[in-house]
């Protein structure tokens, strides 16, 4: 059984531009509501037997600090209540400037949270009116703050490169921010142009522009160069953690693992079979009121079909997959799966072998989209 519980808040003040999460504003009305549903299938994912106390917790969204302080304590509540945890369990919870004050940090506090991820994004005023987010710059840098007043000591913050009007200068100046803040997590994502989302619109209309690719390769450069220079160790494609603070339910995920999935759209994996809620909120808490299934779908992987996926996830990890617990979970052998394939990816110093593990070189980092399309 799982030892990790996903957790999604669909809502959001206003949507952002690049976001194609199952995510939707002006539904506040529908907030109550849903907290009840999330705590109605908390009971009934827990009354189906399980077996392993949960060693992470991550509630995301949306924008989960959006929920009122009472809000949360119920769905916290729930969860203590229904699940049983680890004492050292890993509780996150994504938070937004702008959604969150003290009084919020403190109620999270009381609930258990001692993880926070926040959706910084850029500490530059114009870029983050550029993607559509509701906060300024300095609402960030004041979130992180009162975090660390409220007693929070493990934190997390998002930055995206690639965004429109940034240059290397910029994102330079948001990267030496976010490392004078003390935290303790960063994931750096490249902005990605996702299909009928505003921002693909926009482009196509010529309203907006994205830096080129050289401009996103000094970007990455600079990336590298400070990041080195500090005590940040990256341990996945995005994601640089000071030691000891990785994120352990991503982990959990990365390495293909089962977990439980509660809320509108949520995903649970369990031994290969995968389940996904149904997106929409509204109808999510009818099904729930009614005592009804909220499955949209379940797909059921074949064995190798698992094996490549696995792979696939567990490369985006710096000490990348090991070949014994693959042969041990699946009863198959990484070269010869993948055979010829392998070599090739080796000789063009995409993937490299240590021991028992494969894992991308800095150049595969670097085209691992390539490197997955053929191992997929």
């Amino acid at each position: 059984m799982s030892s990790s519980l996903y957790i999604h808040i669909p809502f959001c003040v206003a949507k952002c531009s690049y976001c194609a999460f199952n995510s939707f504003s002006g539904l506040e009305r529908l907030q109550e509501r849903y907290v009840d549903a999330v705590v109605v299938e908390c009971g009934k994912i827990a009354s189906r037997g399980q077996k392993k106390p949960l060693e992470t917790v991550f509630v995301g969204g949306g924008t989960p600090s959006l929920l009122s302080s009472g809000q949360l304590q119920r769905l916290f509540g729930a969860i203590s209540n229904d699940f049983e945890i680890t004492a050292d369990a890993e509780i996150s919870l994504e938070a937004n400037p702008g959604t969150v004050n003290k009084a919020k940090f403190e109620t999270l506090q009381q609930c258990g949270v001692n993880r926070l991820s926040i959706g910084v994004q850029s500490f530059n005023d114009k870029e983050l009116h550029a993607i559509g987010r509701i906060h300024s710059a300095e609402e960030a840098r004041q979130a992180i703050e009162n975090a660390q007043t409220a007693g929070f000591s493990n934190l997390s913050i998002d930055l995206m490169s690639g965004l429109p009007g940034q240059t290397a200068k910029s994102w330079q100046q948001n990267l030496e921010t976010a490392l004078s803040m003390s935290v303790q997590h960063l994931s750096l994502y490249q902005l990605t142009v996702e299909e009928k989302t505003p921002l693909e619109s926009m482009i196509e209309k010529g309203r907006i522009q994205l830096p080129d690719e050289d401009m996103i390769a000094e970007m990455d450069a600079i990336t590298m160069s400070l990041l080195e220079q500090s005590d940040f160790t990256q341990y996945e494609i995005s994601n640089y953690a000071r030691k000891g603070y990785q994120c352990r339910h991503n982990v959990n995920y990365w390495r293909n693992a089962d977990y439980y999935g509660i809320g509108a759209g949520a995903v649970s994996c369990s031994h290969g079979n995968r389940i996904r809620n149904i997106d929409s909120p509204e109808r999510y808490c009818e099904l729930l009121e009614a005592d009804q299934p909220v499955q949209a779908e379940k797909e059921c992987l074949e064995r190798e079909e698992s094996f490549r996926e696995t792979v696939i996830m567990g490369l985006r990890m710096n000490q990348g997959v090991s070949t014994k617990d693959l042969q041990e979970r699946y009863g198959l052998d990484f070269e010869q799966v993948y055979g010829k394939i392998v070599e090739q990816l080796c000789a063009q110093n995409l993937l490299e072998r240590n021991n028992e593990n494969y894992f991308l070189t800095v150049k595969g980092r670097a085209f691992a989209n390539l490197v997955m399309a053929e191992l997929v």
